[in-house]
């Protein structure tokens, strides 16, 4: 793996996963008059964001949004699709808890009425209590949270499903992942502003209303962009972009990686998912994109409505709900038969009341592996040992992706990594990409134009953590 120019050995660069970060390079590397070659392991195209298909109906596994404040990936998107081939979508997303749907982000004011007097009060007061008296660890999902919305916001808003997406208990994930997917509220501001209207309106942002997205789902942008391939197996190399998991990379080295580098990458862990598809009436539809289930008592974590993606998605009089469950490949749930899983997929529905007992007319059942990285009390740590290894021992190996670098990116931002990591490639520069999606500004919000100001973007557009540096004995480098 000795870094040689193509031009001079024709080697060129191979390129591990045709996902949104793999044929990002490979395009790009390609239009820039530089080879690449593309190995995916599957038999489709896409990654996490693939468009399955199943029976004539296209699902999106995990929903994507193509909204994003970074003008490159952006102009990537228009570049590979035409302007015809994009839908613009309104954005909705809500919460359903105990029968009832809450604004997500969570609005204070939509919360607190849809929670009841008694409940709101109780709310308020569990506030403010961290506001007196701070929980003394807030390293962990559990206390960050309890720190800025109080411990029974947090229980009703944040525990249940963060739980059944990750496995785990609240207090065992790191303040990272928390930082980064949640957006904080204030119900200070929302008394100050039902009081007198006129007083804190100024500092209220706003949610992006509206968003492209591609007319038969966003493995169209991939299908598109995969056109055209070879079909090889083994070929030589001048530099190697992977979105490969960060484990199986590293663990694949030849000659081996070091015993250090082998345990760190043995500890990641990843979380699998799975998606059932119902197909129902069309009144059975609602206008979200998706609805997260944070009612006890049923194991679906989230709900698309493929219609309100786009209509081309589904079929006259029909829509199509995709139920998705979080899992642990191998598990009760992953090993299941189709067939029972769409039952359970049906009964759930039928209980959370969102469609009338015997609508399900058909269903399908999308297994997707490695979804999603797990931020482990020891993952951090373990990224510092592998980043450290590669650069030392593989500097022409360039991680990209969400699994490349083990972080909950979205498409968009594994995008920026693998444009980045291109760039590198072929310019000598020395953009690192592990620091995209390492900002404090919500990825789709924006300052309220009410208070005169232009609206300005910073940095990628994700919320991430700045999060202490944890005790020396823990071994644990929190990430910057």
């Amino acid at each position: 793996m000795e870094t040689a120019h193509p031009e001079t050995d024709g080697a060129g660069t191979v390129i591990i996963g045709a996902g949104p970060a793999g044929l990002t390079a490979a395009y790009d590397l390609t239009r820039h008059g530089y080879s690449a070659r593309v190995f995916e392991s599957e038999s489709v195209v896409g990654g996490i964001s693939q468009t399955a298909e199943r029976g004539g109906w296209r699902f999106d596994i995990g929903g994507h949004r193509f909204f994003i404040k970074v003008k490159q990936v952006d102009d990537l998107w228009h570049e590979i699709l035409p302007a015809e081939d994009f839908l613009l979508r309104p954005r909705m997303s809500r919460i359903h808890y105990q029968g009832k749907l809450f604004d997500y982000p969570l609005k204070a004011g939509n919360a607190l009425s849809g929670l009841g007097d008694v409940e709101a009060a109780k709310c308020i007061g569990s506030y403010a209590w961290p506001r007196i008296r701070p929980p003394k660890n807030q390293d962990s999902f559990d206390g960050w949270a309890t720190a800025r919305f109080g411990r029974r916001l947090f229980r009703i808003f944040f525990k249940t499903y963060t739980e059944k997406v990750w496995g785990m208990d609240t207090g065992e994930p790191p303040a990272d992942w928390a930082a980064q997917r949640i957006k904080n509220l204030s119900l200070f501001g929302a008394i100050v502003n039902a009081l007198d209207p006129r007083k804190g309106s100024k500092r209220i942002t706003s949610l992006i209303d509206e968003f492209h997205y591609p007319k038969y789902g966003p493995g169209m942008m991939w299908e598109t962009c995969a056109d055209g391939t070879e079909h090889e197996r083994i070929v030589p190399a001048s530099d190697v972009i992977s979105s490969t998991p960060l484990s199986a990379l590293v663990l694949s080295m030849d000659p081996p990686a070091s015993p250090e580098a082998i345990e760190a990458a043995k500890d990641l862990r990843y979380r699998d998912s799975l998606t059932v598809a119902l197909v129902v009436p069309e009144e059975h539809g609602f206008p979200d994109n998706w609805i997260y289930i944070h009612t006890p008592g049923v194991r679906v974590g989230r709900i698309q409505n493929f219609g309100s993606w786009s209509p081309y998605l589904v079929k006259e009089g029909r829509t199509c709900l995709g139920l998705e469950f979080f899992v642990n490949e191998g598990d009760e749930l992953w090993t299941m038969d189709d067939d029972d899983l769409v039952k359970l997929g049906t009964a759930e529905l039928e209980e959370l009341a969102l469609i009338t007992p015997g609508s399900v007319e058909v269903g399908y059942v999308v297994r997707m592996p490695k979804a999603y990285p797990v931020y482990d009390d020891g993952y951090a740590a373990n990224l510092e040992v592998l980043k450290a290894w590669l650069r030392e021992h593989t500097p022409n190996v360039h991680p990209v992706g969400r699994n490349g670098v083990h972080r909950y990116n979205n498409a968009d931002h594994s995008m920026l990594t693998a444009l980045l990591s291109s760039e590198n490639i072929r310019t000598g520069s020395k953009h690192d990409v592990w620091s995209v999606n390492v900002e404090e500004e919500y990825h789709e919000e924006s300052a309220d134009k009410a208070e005169g100001r232009p609206v300005t973007p910073k940095g990628t557009g994700r919320d991430a953590p700045v999060t202490p540096r944890r005790r020396a004995e823990d071994k644990v480098t929190a990430l910057r």
